[in-house]
């Protein structure tokens, strides 16, 4: 028996080259020194994958990982999944999440997470049941839609109860914005979905009828009612999610004039009344749908009548999916939007960064960037709904001018001399939090290890007022805080949404309580902090392996020399000796050396990373 609570104690290994499986136990030590999700995936793809490795080769790793509290009652943590991997877009460390009940399950058929390696001669699906692992053949499935293949393998006896993670097209087209599906959620960023299909895994299925041993499960019980108490007391939890969901973003980030329209040129949308929460909640709200152990609701089943844009019905479309194929694009059609969530989710696309490579492209071609003769005939134009979803599908076939927009605004910049317009940090796309804005976001995302996500660093202490967003000083070393906090979240698997109840800014007690509870672990907060910091410089070492040091922890053109030009927040930007200084106060506040952007010996031997330190220095 696993010395911990909360752990089955089993990682399942998978050659597809081979085509064999395997189960080895879970070191105790891993397990108190990363904990779970992230933190132990970014040990095995440390340790598994060298450097230089064609993200796209049979060498890389797929790794789905679970943390200690999934399938537990731990509330907004107990289904969700971490996917980790090296990134095809951008060629760094990338861990994408998703919801819904995966996890749990994966956790009841007996175990912690897989490692995949290698690549199968023909398509096959990675079946999980009870400790017991097998590969089938995938071929009768290969090229399904996402939605069409689950609702067909749930058709068949064997497999209508099982939850489901899988690719569509675009992962099978290796297109380098392809998501991973699971149920109606995403994995979505980085490309994930293109090493899954590189290694012919259309997708994973597991089943199990095991459960969740803990230290106590009455004091767990206890504990997680008085987390449900907090969550209905607090407004974001029992009010704003459960009625809009993240919809109700839009108009928050409208009226401080931080929504990012028209690839960023400006940042308020005259029309966003037409694409907000209560837009949707008002003409498209059909029903609430939670992730398991979740109270909060947040996921929105949304119908519109009509199919000039094919189906507008979508659990979706999200905040960040109203920004990229709404105000990004200029484009006020809700009924688009909703269909375009839609049809990405059956093709397995990442709308953040297909939304924002679109929007890009069209500013390039109306400032003569890019020609029609550069996109086959195609005029780029915003607020233009059928181009979004012609482009849409040209992404995931990975042909045409889509393969030129798939491979990213980075290179869509450099193959175009269109540099300045691209928004993204490490070659990955940066969603929809302002940058110029929101300093510390800004902040967070120049170092963030997977590029332009905002699930590193995080805007929601500044959105909503509990720091100053407008102050600039001191963001550089905020910043480490919020990203500790994240890591640990991203160890335990565990939804952003809980940061409300648990803390915006840092690690807090309640963590310390979590793992106490669900794995009896004594941890102090201190000691925490050093598992998120241990965990953030391995990834960091990750990417250094592959060239990454202080240059690539930059911020787009337009944020560091275009300040806003209108609307409440007119004025604003992050001005470059500014960003300098937070930057430098951020490498001091984690150890890391000022000058390459990476930790230092010292700071990696004192993180118990000592053969880290050696591949370094």
């Amino acid at each position: 028996m696993f010395k911990y609570g909360g752990y089955t104690g089993n990682i399942l290994r998978v050659d597809l080259t081979a085509g064999t499986t395997k189960v080895e136990k879970l070191d105790e030590n891993l397990a108190r020194d990363y904990i779970g999700g992230n933190g132990i995936a970014a040990r095995y793809l440390y340790d598994i994958v060298p450097a230089g490795t064609d993200p796209l080769s049979p060498e890389n790793a797929l790794i789905l990982m679970n943390g200690p509290v999934q399938g537990t009652r731990v509330p907004a943590v107990g289904g969700r999944t971490v996917v980790v991997t090296r990134s095809p877009l951008n060629g760094f460390f990338i861990d994408a999440y998703y919801g819904g009940h995966f996890g749990a399950e994966l956790k009841f058929a007996g175990f912690d997470g897989i490692v995949v390696t290698g690549r199968s001669e023909k398509p096959v699906m990675l079946v999980v049941e009870d400790g017991e692992a097998r590969l089938v053949d995938a071929s009768p499935y290969w090229g399904m839609k996402t939605f069409e293949f689950q609702e067909k393998l749930r058709g068949e006896e064997e497999y209508h109860d099982s939850e489901i993670t899988c690719i569509g097209p675009a992962g099978e087209n290796l297109s380098p914005m392809a998501c991973i599906i699971s149920g109606v959620h995403a994995a979505g960023r980085g490309g994930v979905g293109a090493v899954m299909g590189s290694k012919h895994l259309k997708a994973v299925v597991a089943k199990g009828s095991g459960g969740v041993r803990v230290p106590d499960m009455e004091a767990l019980e206890k504990y997680c009612d008085s987390i449900n108490e907090r969550m209905k007391e607090n407004p974001a939890t029992s009010k704003v999610l459960p009625t809009f969901g993240t919809p109700a973003i839009v108009a928050a980030n409208n009226n401080l004039g931080l929504l990012g329209t028209r690839n960023y040129q400006v940042e308020v949308f005259d029309e966003a009344d037409a694409i907000n929460g209560e837009a949707l909640r008002n003409s498209a709200f059909v029903k609430s749908a939670s992730c398991f152990s979740c109270p909060i609701g947040c996921a929105k089943l949304f119908r519109m009548e009509g199919d000039e844009y094919g189906p507008a019905e979508s659990v979706g479309p999200e905040y960040e999916t109203l920004w990229s194929y709404g105000s990004n694009l200029a484009n006020s059609d809700l009924k688009s939007i909703i269909a375009a969530d839609r049809l990405s989710d059956e093709l397995g696309l990442d709308t953040i960064s297909v939304g924002s490579v679109i929007g890009m492209a069209i500013e390039a071609f109306e400032k003569g960037l890019i020609t029609a003769a550069d996109t086959g005939g195609i005029v780029l134009k915003y607020g233009d709904p059928q181009l979004m979803m012609d482009l849409i599908k040209q992404v995931a076939t990975n042909e045409g001018f889509g393969a030129v927009l798939g491979a990213g605004t980075r290179e869509l910049g450099r193959r175009f001399n269109a540099e300045k317009l691209a928004m993204e940090t490490k070659g990955l796309e940066i969603p929809a939090h302002s940058p110029r804005g929101y300093p510390g976001m800004a902040i967070g995302y120049a170092t963030s290890n997977r590029g332009g996500t905002h699930q590193d660093g995080r805007p929601s202490a500044e959105r909503g007022g509990a720091v100053d967003r407008k102050l600039k000083e001191g963001k550089g070393e905020y910043i480490v805080g919020v990203q500790r906090m994240t890591t640990l979240a991203d160890c335990l698997v565990a939804c952003r949404f809980t940061e409300g109840i648990f803390g915006l800014t840092n690690i807090s007690e309640d963590y310390v309580d979590i793992m106490k509870h669900v794995t009896g672990m004594d941890y102090t907060v201190e000691e925490l902090n050093d598992v998120a910091d241990r965990v953030y410089a391995l990834e960091r070492a990750f990417n250094a392996r592959e060239g990454a040091s202080r240059k690539d922890d930059t911020l787009p053109y337009r944020v560091l020399n275009e300040p806003i030009p209108d609307g409440p927040a007119a004025g604003e930007f992050m001005e470059p000796d500014v960003f300098e200084r937070e930057l430098e106060a951020y490498y001091r506040k984690r150890g890391w050396d000022v000058e390459t952007g990476l930790p230092t010996a010292e700071t990696l031997r004192r993180l118990k990373l000592d053969d880290v330190a050696s591949d370094l220095y």
